[in-house]
């Protein structure tokens, strides 16, 4: 699995596009790790995320990875998610 960086593509005249999305991710592989870390459910996330985004490795094996990624409607997001969103919008800091 190769992870590749989003490049943001916007000048300093047009205002940020951004929106939300649903993510699903499905992943099957093999990690070599530590007992003690499979047992802590959410060190156990923390240690695959990072060992994820570092990409394979001879301690990690992806079996099968499937992502999907669904753009909504402000509508559909919660209300701490919309006024974030409407944050990022209006934040000249956001590029």
């Amino acid at each position: 699995m190769n992870s590749k960086p989003v490049k943001r593509q916007s000048s300093s005249s047009e205002t940020p596009k951004v929106g939300i999305y649903e993510c699903e991710v499905h992943m099957k592989f093999r990690l070599i790790e530590e007992k003690q870390v499979v047992g802590d459910r959410d060190h156990l996330l923390e240690t695959l995320l990072d060992a994820v985004a570092c990409g394979t490795d001879e301690y990690l094996n992806d079996l099968q990875v499937q992502v999907t990624a669904e753009e909504l409607s402000e509508i559909e997001a919660s209300p701490r998610m919309r006024r974030q969103i409407i944050r990022l919008r209006n934040s000249r800091d956001f590029m």
